[in-house]
């Protein structure tokens, strides 16, 4: 299948957030091949380019002037090993049609995962998590092409460097690394975790004692679907900010004067605050602003009410990062990568 690059190309399509941006060259990739042969093309080295996946943790503030490499590459199988399953995944396919795949095969590991916004191929470089489950905590590996040497290399877990909503391919590497499939590593005897947030809560409100992993991925896309808007509807990209963590000392301060400010603990020395918590508490959250604003059931997440700029989302966005600040002296840190 030959390589088609065309010009000035809406990415309004592309982006979660609904943003109306246009690429100079796009070209969309279904196989591996197709990398080799794009990135032997001798004028595409003084180009600038962008690698786009489901586009749901991407802010267009404004054109992009290069090329943007549409991953499209789709195809899921398992191959068991006694107690474990590998799972492998196109780069291309949506990560929630991934999550259904393995819960309907009784694959436990990702159904906290459930209904997360983007692709598989994405997965790795945001290192994506929810209710106390990270992609790193089932990780095996992932394929990634090298744009420097146009050849194929397979990262393991410790070669990502991942860390809280990072990798390896968001920090050190970025745009160096096109990621083609990804690998993980699921289980046939299901160690749920139901601490987090509002799942145990819910379960008991199904009177579900013994939950199985369906059971754990129907309620935590309950949860998802009553607090984050679906983007076919209203544009978003989901959790604008990062949870901010902070040292255990600080944290112990500010709790003096907000008894009820929402953690959860990572180590003896850290605390994880919950954004949604203090951008609410700051008066943020519903609040319409223009074509912008956050969404009614969470603060954490803004919103296009249609025909938002990219750059008025930025704008607003910086206004709740001062805001919190100047309340609490936390400074807030956008998850979504802004262009």
């Amino acid at each position: 299948m030959p390589i088609i690059i065309q010009e000035n190309k809406s990415l309004k399509a592309y982006n979660t957030f609904g943003v109306d941006a246009i690429a100079r060259y796009f070209v969309q990739i279904d196989r591996e091949q197709q990398l080799v042969d794009l990135f032997l093309l001798q004028q595409l080295k003084s180009w600038p380019r962008l690698i786009l996946g489901g586009g749901s943790n991407l802010l267009f503030t404004k054109d992009f002037n290069g090329l943007v490499v549409f991953i499209n590459i789709k195809g899921i199988k398992h191959e068991a090993h006694e107690k474990v399953i590998h799972v492998h995944a196109g780069a291309g396919e949506v990560w929630n049609d991934l999550v259904h795949y393995c819960v309907t095969n009784n694959f436990a590991g990702i159904e906290n995962l459930s209904l997360i916004p983007g692709t598989a191929g994405a997965a790795p470089i945001q290192n994506i998590g929810a209710y106390g489950v990270e992609l790193k905590d089932v990780f095996l590996g992932c394929r990634a092409f090298d744009t420097q040497t146009n050849e194929f290399k397979t990262f393991e877990r410790l070669d990502c460097q991942f860390g809280y909503r990072e990798s390896i391919f968001k920090r050190l590497e970025k745009n160096r690394y096109i990621i083609t499939s990804l690998s993980l590593i699921l289980s046939t005897t299901p160690l749920l975790n139901t601490s987090y947030g509002a799942i145990a809560q819910e379960l008991a409100e199904q009177k579900i004692i013994d939950p199985s992993i369906k059971d754990v991925s129907k309620v935590v896309s309950k949860i998802r679907v009553s607090k984050l808007p679906d983007p076919s509807t209203i544009g978003n990209s989901g959790s604008f900010f990062k949870n901010p963590i902070l040292k255990a000392s600080y944290f112990k301060r500010l709790k003096e004067s907000f008894p009820d400010m929402v953690s959860y603990p990572v180590n003896e020395d850290e605390v994880k605050v919950a954004a949604g918590w203090l951008i609410e508490q700051c008066g943020w959250k519903g609040l319409k602003d223009g074509n912008t604003g956050t969404w009614k059931n969470q603060a954490l997440v803004l919103v296009n009410h249609g025909g938002a700029t990219g750059k008025e989302v930025y704008i607003f966005s910086e206004k709740i990062i001062n805001s919190v600040f100047d309340k609490f002296e936390i400074l807030l840190e956008r998850e979504v990568n802004v262009i």
